[in-house]
């Protein structure tokens, strides 16, 4: 150790061990203290960098692994925002991005003439660094799940707005220091190149996005595609005049409609930024403080002078923020842990000063503000995860305290069950079953595979283990546990059934029927068959295109669909969909069945974008069908025979689609029928009863007769309502 203290490591293989000894180490060590695992990564860059026992030296690999984690916290942070809420939130944060910009703006320009005695200009560039600011401790949050809290998503967006106005006010303080007064045109023009700029990347980057998905499907291939286009997006926003973070955190934005949070891909870009690009940055923020530069009395006033304008300034912003939202302490503490940091920016501000010499040859800002910026960010990147963790962890308890209804309203777990034949296919029916999965899943709910083959040779097992592998690595690259079941039977549908009952199956994913042959059903015999012999949900699924890169989820729901049993468990599966993708979903129904669905959506706090039109009978559907796109995806609510929502036009459903939309991408539901989990005991469902799977009630058949005669009057008589002209509009 002493020989490493004295000489700096000089072998590659030797700088990574010791980086990842302290990436291990720091979490296991500090956790016991109950200290943010962030402070040691930055005190660990402390005690081995050039400024502590000079182990390691702040070289090329550091600048250039610290550059790169700076610009991934930037993206995870992008890319994890859940982009509804923040619609929600913008206008919120944008005025707590003006609160968080311009008070640190006043009060340090104000201290740093009167009690720093320095000049206005020197000044207004010390207040640009206090009102930037770093999100260190956002992994602190993302840890705590509560990213989506709106005290998150106001200091995301604050952020933005603040790193761009400390950014503007530097290059204002830049061209009057070399110009000697200040040009608007510059100005101008540097706003011109963002508006350009962010442009450009919302035109380009969707379609660029869609179409390498469309075409790549592989994980390690399409992971280095998102990274490469972050790095652009930051690098161009560099060239233009702006910060790289920005780029960063615009091009996370971008993506995000196109990585799911369930999706293996988000599993990829979480596990490498957060087990190693993350840690480097944080060790080289440590390995670049100097704290032998304590001892010094002037150091320490400039340094106490700033912190507490540092400090303050941002507390006062939060507290205003949190006054005018009337939010509470925790949510305070949350905005003001996130935007206490400073690191990058503070930086740039203090070098860019350090380097303009005055006429009379003095520096802008000499050594002990240089000294004093160093320990500002040491201090505040210790204070901000501290902060950010008390607070996170009482603003994760009020969100569990108020998911308790919407667990109420659920059933009390879900057990599903997916069918896999094709090699081709299996991967792609595992990540669709994920998707529409509850974010916040019980711990009873269970994942199943399921492969049933009629051939007992070598050959077949071996085929029906490989499929069942994949399988099982599709679930696990999106961090979730799958069952395999391998079934031999003469009969597949025999198998299945079987398979539901001796696992309490819930739901059930199979793909779609290829018709091979003139006289094949669209659905198949099998497909047909499984509908018979089980009342559980089946959804039938058959995609074209990635489920990330659908554009809208167009949704066919027939009259009385709200009566059936199973209608709250398909309405939570597609909204679970609608959240993943984040894309809009468009329910196409009649009035009464709008207004059930909009009811339990708004109960169970769904927050998607839902839209609804009007679809009274057989010609509005006919009418619907020709704007339902190629990169849609078409869901439509079937009906088994007795049902309540059955009717003659549901029975020629199969044909029409097999007819209409040989080409879309459709999903097709077959809701749960007189299932034992009742959960919608209210208003929305006015069937919820104990009601026994078999034999049918005579009560249920004549509803289901009743229902039949009445959609056969409707056919007939066509006596329609007065309709928009806009209501069969998608």
């Amino acid at each position: 150790m002493i020989l490493l203290s004295t000489a700096l490591v000089s072998n590659p293989v030797a700088i990574f061990l010791i980086v990842l000894v302290i990436i291990l180490m720091a979490p296991l060590i500090l956790n016991k203290l109950k200290i943010p695992h962030i402070i040691g990564m930055i005190v660990a860059g402390v005690v081995v960098g050039p400024f502590g026992f000079n182990i390691l030296a702040d070289d090329s690999s550091f600048e250039i692994f610290g550059e790169v984690g700076l610009l991934y916290l930037m993206f995870l942070a992008g890319i994890e925002i859940d982009m509804y809420h923040l619609k929600l939130n913008l206008k919120r944060g944008l005025l707590f991005g003006a609160l968080t910009f311009i008070i640190p703006m006043v009060m340090g320009a104000v201290a740093s003439v009167y009690l720093l005695n320095t000049d206005w200009l020197t000044a207004t560039l010390m207040a640009s660094m206090y009102a930037s600011h770093t999100l260190i401790s956002y992994p602190v949050a993302a840890r705590f799940g509560i990213t989506k809290s709106p005290s998150v998503l106001i200091s995301i967006v604050g952020t933005i707005i603040a790193v761009i106005g400390a950014l503007l006010v530097l290059g204002v303080a830049v061209n009057i220091h070399k110009d000697g007064h200040f040009e608007g045109v510059s100005l101008a023009w540097l706003l011109c190149k963002l508006v350009l700029y962010c442009a450009a990347v919302l035109y380009a980057y969707p379609r660029l996005t869609r179409y390498f998905f469309k075409n790549y499907s592989d994980n390690v291939t399409q992971y280095v595609f998102v990274l490469a286009m972050v790095l652009l997006s930051a690098l161009v926003s560099k060239l233009i005049g702006l910060e790289a973070v920005l780029g960063a955190f615009f091009a996370g934005l971008v993506l995000n409609r196109y990585v799911p949070a369930s999706s293996p891909l988000m599993s990829r870009i979480e596990f490498v930024g957060n087990a190693l690009f993350i840690p480097y940055f944080l060790i080289g923020v440590g390995m670049m403080i100097n704290v032998r530069v304590i001892g010094n009395v002037e150091t320490l006033w400039v340094t106490a002078v700033m912190l507490v304008v540092a400090l303050s300034s941002k507390w006062i912003a939060a507290w205003g923020a949190q006054k005018l939202y009337k939010m509470n302490g925790a949510e305070r503490g949350i905005m003001f842990g996130l935007t206490t940091a400073h690191t990058a920016v503070a930086l740039a501000v203090v070098t860019i000063g350090y380097n303009m010499v005055l006429p009379d040859g003095s520096r802008m800002m000499d050594e002990t503000m240089l000294n004093g910026t160093v320990l500002v960010i040491l201090i505040t990147c210790a204070i901000a995860p501290i902060v950010t963790t008390r607070a996170a962890a009482r603003v994760k308890l009020q969100m569990v305290e108020g998911e308790d209804l919407q667990k109420k309203s659920t059933s009390n777990s879900s057990h599903t069950l997916i069918a896999v034949s094709n090699p081709l296919t299996a991967g792609g029916l595992v990540e669709l079953a994920l998707l529409t999965r509850p974010v916040k899943r019980n711990a009873m709910d269970t994942l199943y595979a399921i492969n049933v083959r009629n051939d007992n040779t070598p050959s077949s097992k071996a085929l029906a283990r490989s499929v069942l592998d994949l399988s099982v690595k599709a679930a696990a690259a999106a961090g979730s546990e799958l069952t395999t079941i391998m079934r031999y039977d003469l009969n597949t549908v025999t198998g299945m059934i079987n398979a539901i009952e001796e696992r309490d199956i819930n739901e059930v994913f199979i793909g779609m029927h290829r018709k091979a042959t003139v006289i094949d059903t669209f659905l198949g015999g099998k497909t047909e068959q499984l509908l018979k012999l089980t009342n559980k949900m089946v959804v039938i699924s058959r995609c074209y295109i990635p489920p990330n890169t659908v554009t809208r989820i167009v949704v066919y729901v027939p009259p009385k669909a709200e009566f059936e049993t199973g209608f709250t468990r398909w309405l939570h599966t597609l909204g679970n969909l609608a959240r993943e993708l984040g894309c809009r979903i468009i329910f196409c129904c009649n009035d009464d069945s709008r207004r059930v669905i909009a009811g339990v959506l708004h109960r169970d706090k769904f927050t998607i974008r839902s839209e609804y039109r009007r679809v009274d009978d057989r010609d509005d559907f006919l009418l619907l069908s020709t704007h339902v796109l190629d990169d849609d995806l078409f869901v439509v609510i079937g009906a088994r025979p007795a049902s309540v929502s059955f009717s003659s036009d549901m029975a020629e459903m199969p044909g029409f689609m097999q007819k209409n939309f040989s080409r879309n991408n459709i999903l097709v539901i077959y809701p749960e029928q007189f299932g034992d989990e009742m959960p919608m005991e209210s208003f929305v469902d006015p069937m919820a009863s104990d009601i026994s799977s078999a034999p049918i009630s005579w009560l249920v058949r004549v509803r289901a007769a009743a229902g039949r005669l009445s959609a056969a009057l409707h056919l007939t008589r066509r006596r329609r309502a007065p309709k928009n002209e806009n209501d069969l509009k998608l």
